[in-house]
């Protein structure tokens, strides 16, 4: 919807790739979508539930076996995001490194995006 024609929206790196396909292949989902909503105390929070009905006006990203389908709301905000998935001592977990985020809380878990895009929302 928000694309460049021939350009993906989104990226996920090989191990975010090989989690997604994992958590479809487990649960039989066709999909993991990936959305934004109010929260956190930076203003904006990550969302990701699985996905068994695609939506006409969601944008479809596949990867070999994994798929992401991005809510149309989201699509402004995550345009250009490099998904990730990390293991580490004490967690793991999926990690956006998205271009348009313009603060981040200590946490991790919520963010601030450009005031054009938030206002372009509004």
């Amino acid at each position: 919807m928000f694309g460049i024609p021939g350009k993906s929206p989104i990226t996920m790196t090989k191990t975010a790739e090989a989690q997604i396909a994992k958590l479809m292949a487990s649960g039989g989902h066709k999909g993991l979508r990936i959305g934004v909503k109010k929260g956190g105390c930076a203003g904006m929070e990550y969302t990701m539930d699985y996905v068994d009905e695609v939506d006409p006006n969601d944008e479809v990203v596949e990867q070999n076996d994994a798929c992401v389908i991005i809510a149309p709301m989201a699509q402004m905000f995550l345009f250009g995001t490099e998904i990730d998935y990390e293991v580490a001592l004490l967690e793991a977990g999926f990690k956006f490194r998205n271009p348009n985020v313009s603060e981040a809380c200590g946490c991790g878990e919520s963010i601030k995006f450009d005031d054009a895009l938030t206002t372009e929302q509004s």
